[in-house]
């Protein structure tokens, strides 16, 4: 606001005014999109959900925490310890997933701040070159800057000394990183939103197309909820309303596909990771800190990326590792005792502090009480 009003005073010519009301429009609607997306929510599965017909069950999977059934497209968040409707991913920034009820406005919140920040840049240059150029004298030999006093008349409403140089100059760099950090996401975002799915829900359709190719099952997998056409994809997103549509629960799918198609597919895919899996025995205490010291440099420096949780582990645990890095690896802990509670533990730990588990495939105990694959 301050560089605004020094580059083109707002009261003097139109054109100032327009600028300055122009700078308070992408602060006032990023803003409002952006707490919108925070306080409004993605939606929730209602706790106890089952659908209408109880034979559907068997196409759905089961969550413990929140007592219910997942909806078609809903995810269980770690975060907010609810199942999500039609969620796409948690968002640290909104505090709050993104999902079926904010994911408009946080796609408008992706928009907005880079062509905000973006106008705040061209003020950012426009200002410090203006400033300057008041400032600065040429010798033979040399240029000089006097950041003390404008060599002009009137004098500046708002004094621009060598700290307000700093700021704006460090102002810049935070607009233009925030314009290609942001402008990135929002590509992303258009991408998924054209195609009506979520980024959750394109990782799923590519895994089911490594599962179709590893076991060379013949079968085709088509997404059931894109619509044929990226406006009317772009339609179940944004609407005039600002709500939109559906309920949530139930979803319109494309011709030839099934209401619960994407569901059975991930139940196979979750089959096919319990088939994959490969058990393994804790030989090392480990407390699940995020960088263990007394685990090695290279597990110290490696460890995961990620807001995945860590596990503990105590000497004899046994864990079905389902994925893994060169030095870590992600499964979960197999809970024999039923004082567990049924909960599941799984997370990250590190690669050293487990061997292999040789086992008779016969005389395993199933794990959470899941039937064991033949």
């Amino acid at each position: 606001m301050a560089d605004a009003a020094l580059w083109y005073w707002p009261l003097d010519t139109a054109g100032g005014s327009v600028n300055f009301v122009m700078l308070l429009n992408w602060t006032v609607m990023i803003l409002y999109n952006y707490f919108s997306a925070m306080f409004v929510g993605p939606g929730y599965v209602p706790l106890g959900w089952t659908p209408e017909k109880s034979q559907d069950c068997m196409y759905l999977q089961y969550c413990k925490v929140c007592q219910s059934y997942k909806a078609p497209r809903s995810h269980h968040c770690r975060k907010c310890n609810r199942c999500v409707m039609k969620m796409d991913h948690h968002c640290p920034w909104i505090n709050n997933c993104c999902g079926y009820q904010n994911h408009a406005s946080f796609t408008l919140f992706l928009l907005l701040a880079p062509l905000g920040c973006i106008h705040a840049s061209f003020i950012f240059i426009m200002t410090m070159y203006t400033q300057l150029y008041n400032r600065i004298s040429f010798g033979w030999s040399s240029v000089k800057i006097d950041m003390s006093a404008a060599k002009r008349d009137p004098r500046p409403i708002i004094p621009f000394g060598l700290s307000a140089f700093a700021a704006s100059l460090f102002a810049l760099g935070l607009a233009l990183g925030t314009t290609i950090a942001v402008g990135m996401l929002f590509i992303i975002q258009m991408k998924v939103i054209l195609t009506n799915k979520t980024s959750i829900e394109s990782w799923i359709e590519e895994k089911a197309k490594d599962r179709i190719q590893y076991y060379q099952t013949g079968e085709t997998f088509i997404f059931p909820y894109d619509m044929g056409s990226k406006w009317k994809n772009f339609r179940q997103v944004f609407t005039w309303s600002g709500i939109p549509e559906g309920d949530g629960l139930d979803w319109p799918v494309r011709d030839g596909c099934h209401q619960y198609s994407l569901t059975i597919e991930q139940l196979k895919q979750k089959a096919d990771k319990r088939v994959r899996s490969v058990r393994y025995r804790a030989i090392e205490d480990y407390s699940g800190v995020c960088c263990p010291v007394t685990k090695g440099v290279k597990t110290f420096f490696t460890t995961p990326c990620t807001e995945e949780p860590r596990i503990a582990l105590s000497k004899g645990d046994l864990i079905l590792a389902t994925r893994g890095l060169k030095h870590w690896m992600y499964g979960e802990k197999i809970l024999i005792s039923a004082a567990d509670g049924g909960i599941r533990e799984r997370g990250w730990f590190p690669r050293k502090c487990v061997e292999k588990y040789q086992h008779d495939s016969e005389t395993d105990q199933p794990v959470d009480g899941e039937k064991k694959s033949k």
